[in-house]
């Protein structure tokens, strides 16, 4: 290969998240989000090598993106995009997206799809995670909590890739207005991630 020879293509990588009540289609956050470049390069060659791993298998939501003080004024905190150990800063509950898993309890409406127009340069991910009424267990029964302090009124939320050690990287992570789960609605979520070659 010659060394003069210059590339100058490049990968772009965004994100926009999605949640809805998909009886009332009632929208609780339309918004793009931060990806951790770090790790998603990691997940990308893992990917590409069929390593066995790297592949979107997790949607982790949390509890600890936000602070209210007490007249009511919300802070979001800053996405966690950076370090290879990097979380969401409270994680309470995660859902096995990846429809081929043996784990994943219902592919049908918990799954991964990838979109593709012929003779454009990106394709996306579209990751469906739905909460249905029973999940969370523990979860309150009306969506009137005062608090924002419950495990379920959901603030972060993030994907994590698959690795056969352990739980997998954080290869995305997004802050939102608290949205309640409890057991008089469903809430779905759908993630878009789209990945886009840069010609040069």
């Amino acid at each position: 290969m010659s060394d003069n020879m210059k590339d100058t293509n490049g990968v772009v990588v965004q994100g926009h998240i999605k949640i809805y009540d998909p009886e009332t289609n009632k929208v609780y956050i339309d918004k793009r989000n931060a990806i951790h470049y770090e790790n998603m390069s990691i997940a990308l060659a893992e990917s590409l090598a069929n390593a066995g791993e790297g592949f979107i298998n997790k949607l982790s939501l949390g509890n600890g993106g936000t602070s209210v003080d007490p007249t009511g004024v919300i802070t979001y905190l800053t996405p966690n995009s950076t370090g290879t150990n990097a979380g969401l800063y409270n994680e309470t509950y995660s859902k096995v997206v990846d429809d081929r898993s043996v784990n994943n309890t219902d592919p049908a409406r918990n799954k991964l799809e990838t979109r593709h127009v012929a003779g454009t340069n990106y394709t996306d991910i579209i990751v469906t995670c739905l909460l249905d009424y029973g999940e969370p267990n523990g979860q309150d029964a009306f969506d009137t909590a005062a608090s924002t302090d419950s495990p379920y009124v959901f603030d972060e939320l993030g994907l994590r890739s698959y690795s056969a050690s352990g739980e997998g990287r954080l290869v995305t992570h997004v802050i939102f207005h608290p949205v309640q789960k409890s057991l008089n609605r469903l809430v779905q979520i759908d993630y878009t991630v789209r990945i886009q070659s840069l010609a040069g």
